[in-house]
């Protein structure tokens, strides 16, 4: 059975986006957009929530993005084989193949899930992940640390969670961002 990951991009402060919902801080140079992708390789399934699925689904529907350079066409690749889940009460139909709705995020969604999938998943997108954290279904947190501080915006974390952590990884960057895996002790 798979294990769950929460992988997200921080500032060092810990927001994913900043007071304005900007993000452009944390984009990927090629040696890191081609290190995540190969952390993928063991990942045959997404959950997301309804915007973090909105912002990715250009990686299948629109070509130019997958254009932007080798590796970033390496990814979009990547992407478009896995499966999706996409959590929302919104949303009455989805743009990309190898992607299903559900209603909303529950442990026995995120089982079904998890026993469904050929490999790992990745929950990506802190509103999801926040939900995913409470209900104690994440197995890994891998945070993309990216040299800013943002004072403010979407925080990585939600207010109250508490857990124990084990690193298990961590990878420097030549562009200054840094890459720590933690498993997340059920003890």
């Amino acid at each position: 059975m798979g294990r769950v990951i929460y992988s997200v991009a921080s500032s060092l402060d810990g927001y994913n986006t900043d007071a304005q919902g900007d993000f452009s801080w944390a984009m990927p140079n090629e040696e890191v957009i081609a290190a995540v992708t190969g952390d993928l390789a063991d990942v045959s399934t997404y959950l997301y929530g309804r915007r973090m699925y909105e912002a990715m689904e250009g990686w299948e529907t629109d070509p130019s993005i997958a254009a932007q350079s080798p590796e970033s066409a390496v990814f979009a690749e990547t992407w478009k084989a896995a499966d999706k889940v996409v959590f929302s009460s919104s949303l009455t139909e989805v743009r990309t193949a190898h992607t299903r709705l559900e209603p909303e995020l529950s442990i026995a969604a995120v089982e079904r899930a998890r026993h469904e999938a050929e490999g790992d998943l990745t929950i990506e997108g802190p509103t999801l992940a926040k939900s995913a954290l409470k209900l104690g279904v994440v197995d890994v947190i891998e945070l993309l640390l990216c040299p800013v501080l943002v004072g403010g915006g979407t925080s990585v974390f939600p207010v109250g969670i508490s857990a124990g952590l084990r690193l298990t990884r961590h990878r420097r960057f030549t562009n200054g961002m840094l890459q720590v895996t933690y498993e997340v002790d059920r003890h």
